[in-house]
């Protein structure tokens, strides 16, 4: 567990510096966003092109990744129906609140606690898989037609389903993972000129997003842990989820008992930084996207330490 707790004490100190660059008046809420931008823009997509160009994607798809997919179904069903029949949200808001209940911190968490608790990392593969080429990129296109329907850019059906179909060739996010999925899909390597700027610009996809969460959360609306749709996303994410993870892959699906203890573990990890980022991107759910992102990051050092212990 030294690994994964290294891991989560780094996500805090990167946060810390962006609340401490806030608090002296070095970074604004514009700096914020302009942060998230090179992330969304840039730095994201470079690191999904060289990470799904080296992912292997043939051993993924299993059936602990049926088991994954289920178990984030669980969670975002109650949360949309929640969510369009008692809140009354748009689109945007609906889609962030989903996210936040099931999206998972596959990368920079992901990948130390499989090695360190579960033992390989290549156990968090089909979680990365299922988020970056399908749930990331149809959650974009549901907020590129919500932006476009409230702005006016979209006067019809005819437009949104338009921009709904484009926007997979014209989101840098999707268009970089189904790049790298098709390279590794093919076996062919990225030319050292691209591969060695793409890591580079890369390797601060997640930097900028946790100095932007940090800036938010010093000049950001405060804290509302309180705030039932807060409570509702976080208690879906950090219980639920690897809840019915165990459920349906010990006893629906009947999985060895290492792949039982593999897809558990992935889906308590939090819900992912990206998901501020796409928030904030859009301006839709930000406050939400923060506060759950807190409450599942300090819930689940220990859940996932529970699990790990039960179930090994």
């Amino acid at each position: 567990m030294v690994g994964a707790l290294q891991g989560f004490l780094t996500i805090a100190a990167v946060i810390g510096c962006g609340w401490v660059l806030a608090d002296r008046g070095v970074l604004d809420l514009t700096a914020q966003r302009a942060l998230v931008s090179v992330s969304f823009l840039l730095a994201t997509p470079a690191l999904l092109l060289t990470l799904m160009a080296r992912t292997p994607i043939g051993p993924a798809l299993t059936r602990g990744l049926l088991a994954t997919a289920l178990a984030v179904a669980v969670v975002v069903v109650p949360y949309v129906v929640w969510a369009l029949g008692v809140a009354r949200h748009g689109l945007g808001e609906t889609v962030v609140g989903a996210l936040a209940a099931g999206y998972v911190n596959a990368g920079y968490l992901g990948l130390p606690v499989a090695t360190y608790v579960l033992g390989d990392a290549s156990l968090v593969v089909p979680t990365l898989l299922l988020q970056v080429l399908i749930l990331q990129p149809f959650a974009l296109a549901l907020l590129d037609v919500d932006a476009a329907r409230t702005s006016g850019r979209a006067r019809s059906t005819r437009d949104l389903l338009r921009t709904a179909a484009l926007r997979p060739v014209r989101n840098p996010i999707t268009v970089a993972a189904l790049a790298g999925a098709l390279l590794s899909l093919t076996g062919t390597q990225l030319p050292a000129v691209v591969a060695a700027p793409a890591g580079l610009v890369g390797a601060a996809a997640v930097p900028t997003m946790l100095l932007a969460y940090g800036v938010s959360l010093r000049l950001g609306p405060r804290l509302t842990v309180g705030d039932p749709e807060v409570v509702l996303t976080s208690v879906l994410k950090a219980l639920v989820q690897p809840l019915a993870a165990f459920l349906i892959a010990r006893f629906a699906l009947g999985l060895a008992p290492a792949v039982v203890l593999a897809v558990t573990v992935t889906s308590a990890l939090p819900t992912a930084q990206n998901v501020f980022a796409h928030a904030t991107r859009y301006r839709r759910g930000e406050t939400v996207a923060r506060d759950t992102i807190l409450l599942t990051t300090l819930a689940a050092a220990p859940v996932i330490l529970l699990t790990a212990s039960v179930l090994d």
